[in-house]
């Protein structure tokens, strides 16, 4: 969430952001909350004072009646005047979390995922034609080689379902393998987190404040849990009111899970095969950094992320978000997306955000500076791989024109065989 004192200081700001993410909040009404929150307050604290002065003044005294009908009087007006506060403090905690994140200036201005800015395309497409053939999609080559069974998973579990199968459930390990065998040397620190988090930690971290926020989450009613959409929301809330030491500053976690999203909305897109499903593997980095250097953290986790996909040599594009496509949380986000051939398309792989103290501020995460005064972190997550579309993009960028599929040169020490035939 935003800080008060950012709001009332730049209501003008905040207003524009709203715009620009197109959301709508009636900042004036906030204000006036606050502005009443703040007189209530006021009140209070002369109550107490008054208070105060009569217990020092009724010691000693023969006749206490007069001051203990007053000290009474004030006590039912103090009583009124604490749950109007509470109301008001509900009715302003209620307008602060409906709005988001607060864009940085380099973040494109648009209304939905049109208005993205393609940055820069990395690495050469291969030449199928050159090759002698066209290029398949990747479900087609799956299921010639036992890869990918999406109709037993469909008997099994329903649509959007899969089985990873023989050299692609080992292609998985490979990718993880390779990640932790790459991040944990430059000092991220290995984390298999729950996948089941409270409703209060997932509201915490920015992702059930809109009635098509929790549209897209799975929630046990009974037990009162959501299941995770990404590792980072289990991650994210690992240090609630906690204090870092700014030396410990950047932390940095990289994170396996598993994921799962309703994906409500989307029916229509992508439902065959494994592309857009409600359950599947990611691995995770997030950190937790000092705020002056939360601009340099972004940059290193997106240098990361390419550094993988160079590994992989697979092709690839770097998108801006605009405005109006960012996560509620994310001050900025930028996407790298594969290259799939056989779909002829690019194909979101990788998502990275600054979320500033935004869910910093919701979970209370702080770190004491070098004077001793206490301030809040900031958060930032990017995607290491999403498996399942990385095992796309490989099987469709390393295909073969007599139908089998090459292994990246990188991961070959994973999996003792060159090529799936």
């Amino acid at each position: 969430m935003l800080d008060i004192k950012l709001i009332r200081e730049n209501p003008g700001k905040v207003k524009k952001a709203c715009q620009d993410r197109q959301v709508k909040v009636d900042i004036g009404k906030l204000l006036r909350i606050d502005r009443e929150k703040r007189k209530i307050q006021a009140e209070l604290e002369k109550i107490f004072a008054r208070k105060n002065r009569a217990s020092k003044e009724i010691v000693g005294l023969k006749n206490r009646k007069k001051i203990i009908v007053e000290m009474k009087k004030i006590d039912k007006k103090g009583d009124k005047l604490k749950k109007e506060l509470k109301k008001k403090e509900e009715d302003l905690e209620g307008l602060i979390y409906q709005i988001p994140n607060i864009p940085l200036d380099e973040v494109p201005v648009g209304k939905s995922e049109k208005d993205n800015v393609v940055w820069r395309e990395v690495g050469e497409k291969p030449s199928f034609n050159r090759l002698g053939f066209k290029p398949k999609d990747y479900l087609e080559i799956a299921e010639k080689h036992d890869l990918i069974d999406i109709k037993r998973a469909a008997k099994v579990s329903g649509s959007r379902f899969g089985y990873l199968k023989n050299e692609a459930a080992l292609l998985e390990f490979a990718l993880i393998n390779l990640v932790f065998s790459e991040l944990t040397k430059e000092g991220f620190i290995p984390v298999i987190p729950p996948v089941l988090i409270k409703p209060e930690t997932m509201r915490a971290m920015g992702y059930i404040d809109t009635e098509a926020d929790k549209k897209e989450r799975y929630f046990f009613e009974k037990d009162k849990l959501f299941l995770v959409g990404t590792a980072e929301q289990s991650i994210g809330p690992m240090h609630q009111a906690e204090i870092f030491s700014e030396k410990d500053l950047p932390k940095r976690y990289l994170a396996f899970s598993t994921c799962f999203r309703e994906e409500a909305g989307s029916y229509g897109k992508d439902t065959k095969g494994i592309l857009r499903v409600h359950q599947f593997d990611k691995i995770e980095m997030f950190s937790y950094c000092l705020p002056e250097n939360s601009d340099r953290e972004f940059k290193f986790l997106t240098e990361r992320q390419e550094k993988l996909m160079k590994l992989l040599k697979i092709p690839y594009r770097v998108v801006k978000l605009c405005s109006g496509d960012l996560a509620r949380p994310a001050a900025i986000t930028v996407d790298l997306e594969s290259w799939l051939p056989g779909q002829n398309n690019y194909r979101e792989t990788h998502s990275a955000s600054n979320c500033t103290d935004f869910q910093a501020r919701r979970l209370n995460i702080r770190y004491r500076d070098k004077d001793g005064k206490l301030n809040f972190v900031h958060t930032l997550n990017g995607t290491a791989f999403a498996i399942g579309r990385t095992i796309i993009a490989i099987i469709e960028n390393y295909q073969q024109k007599d139908g089998s599929v090459k292994i990246p040169e990188v991961l070959q020490k994973y999996l003792g065989f060159e090529t799936i035939k």
